[in-house]
């Protein structure tokens, strides 16, 4: 039996689609399902919120989401990565790096940026916005991080900075601009699911050839 031929059986029995959890552009998401060999129509987007990244999954409402750096939750497993996201920053139109073509992430320490959001793991934060630039520097995480549209707005009326990745670029407002940080390494990004119960075959054939497919490389 040939690899398609349990995904046709899938169809043909109306396996439902994989709720598949994300944060920002769907792009990112996308990519990894085309790089799987997937149809769009196979993979149900679901957002989720930074602040309660693990609700969605938790409470059984998401199959699989997106994830980058690494995960330490017992409760949860993670595939190997199946894509890189470059770093960026995102800043207010009026913000004097807002004309960079890119930046050192010694000079957003100049900057405040914002602090973990809500039950968001500070490990991983610390990943997303560094205590410390590689020289030292202290960044300051000054501004609470809440819903998107907070962000925006603080963003819009402060010199803050927003250390985050370059696939927000596709979902950024007019009035923000997404610079990118030469001097941190992307991001790497992975799916996290349930340990238990184990998830249906369907949604781990789907695990298997997003890594299968994956450009992290």
């Amino acid at each position: 039996m040939t690899d398609s031929a349990p995904l046709a059986a899938d169809r043909l029995l109306g396996t439902p689609p994989v709720r598949l959890g994300i944060h920002g552009s769907p792009d990112l998401a996308a990519a990894i399902i085309r790089a799987a060999g997937r149809d769009q129509n196979e993979v149900e987007l679901v957002g989720y919120e930074v602040a309660d990244p693990f609700r969605g999954l938790r409470a059984k409402e998401l199959d699989v989401m997106i994830v980058k750096y690494g995960l330490r939750e017992p409760d949860l497993a993670v595939s190997r990565p199946v894509a890189l996201d470059p770093r960026a920053v995102i800043v207010g139109a009026h913000h004097p790096l807002a004309t960079h073509a890119s930046v050192s992430v010694e000079e957003l320490a100049a900057y405040e940026g914002f602090r973990c959001p809500g039950a968001f793991p500070e490990y991983v934060w610390d990943e997303v916005v560094p205590p410390r630039t590689p020289k030292g520097r202290r960044i300051r995480r000054a501004y609470e991080m809440g819903t998107v549209k907070g962000l925006m707005g603080t963003l819009s009326g402060t010199d803050a900075v927003h250390l985050t990745f370059q696939s927000l670029e596709a979902v950024a407002p007019a009035r923000m601009k997404v610079v990118p940080i030469f001097d941190l390494p992307p991001a790497p990004v992975s799916l996290a699911w349930l340990r238990t119960p184990e998830p249906a075959t369907h949604i781990m054939r789907f695990i298997q050839d997003a890594e299968n497919g994956s450009t992290a490389r």
